[in-house]
């Protein structure tokens, strides 16, 4: 009898924990991982931080033809990480940048040599200021779109393809694949791919862009913490605009990496709007 009565508060005070905790932000990292239950220090459950992230985006998903994907992952003390449709593919634009100047590190790196001094003002050139010209001269560099996919394949990025003829800026890529390659740039060293001299030139310019190119995921950061990449495309096929944003932020003393990308916006504002918004609301659930 006893037994009974204790099994069936046991399971009624699980059941107000788990509903309790399920309705915040905060939580599990792609795969449910404990969190303290505040009821009882004793207890635990599991929240998906996935799931999270969905809920807190799900007022702000565009009607319409616009979609959006979000990646972000914690680098101070933590592998909690979060990702909203982390699969689809969406054009680059010039967030490919980044990509295009890992792929030149990672030639020069196998060349046992440094960039040229016409390589780094190109480099300057495309990451600051996201001089097209630049990262044209830079792409031919590389090999086209057969040294991006090599150098992407060496980097871990499974679900990039380079554009062809070309067309950097139509390289299709995801935001897991983009949290990848932040993580190539920003995470631990451990392993690392690019060395510590590739790594800390990549953060240094993406730490120096030009202050009107200053949006997207630097809205999630508190202070000027930020240091980031954006891409901005009109399709002339619709008149719709691809809008991209990655980099990494930092919130309350801590880093986070950031990856939004979105596409089918009606205008260049409302695709930076919506990335603002997706970029906050990414972080806020790793941070509670």
């Amino acid at each position: 009898m006893h037994r009974h009565r204790l099994a069936a508060c046991a399971a009624a005070l699980t059941g107000t924990l788990v509903g309790t905790l399920i309705g915040c932000s905060s939580g599990g990292a792609g795969q449910p991982v404990p969190v303290a239950a505040t009821a009882s220090p004793s207890q635990e459950v599991l929240v998906d931080r996935d799931d999270a992230l969905a809920k807190a985006l799900t007022p702000l998903l565009p009607d319409g033809d616009a979609r959006v994907a979000v990646a972000v992952a914690a680098l101070d003390g933590t592998a909690d990480s979060a990702v909203y449709d982390g699969a689809s593919a969406y054009d680059t634009a010039s967030v490919v940048k980044v990509d295009i100047l890992a792929a030149l590190l990672l030639r020069a790196q196998g060349a046992g040599r440094v960039l040229t001094s016409r390589e780094r003002a190109y480099a300057t050139a495309m990451i600051e200021n996201s001089d097209n010209a630049s990262a044209t001269a830079l792409w031919d560099v590389i090999g086209g779109a057969d040294g991006l996919d090599a150098a992407n394949e060496t980097l871990g990025l499974t679900g990039t393809t380079a554009g062809e003829g070309g067309r950097w800026g139509l390289t299709r890529t995801t935001a897991a694949d983009q949290l990848t390659l932040l993580r190539a740039v920003f995470g631990p060293t451990d392993d690392a791919v690019l060395s510590e001299a590739s790594r800390t030139y990549i953060r240094q310019l993406m730490g120096n862009t030009a202050a009107d190119q200053r949006w997207g995921v630097s809205a999630a950061a508190s202070g000027d913490g930020c240091a980031l990449k954006n891409g901005w495309l009109p399709r002339s096929a619709t008149g719709l605009w691809d809008i991209n944003s990655v980099g990494r932020v930092t919130v309350g003393g801590k880093r986070y990496l950031v990856a939004v990308l979105s596409d089918g916006n009606a205008t260049k504002e409302a695709g930076v709007a919506l990335v603002e918004e997706v970029a906050k609301a990414a972080v806020a659930v790793l941070t509670g």
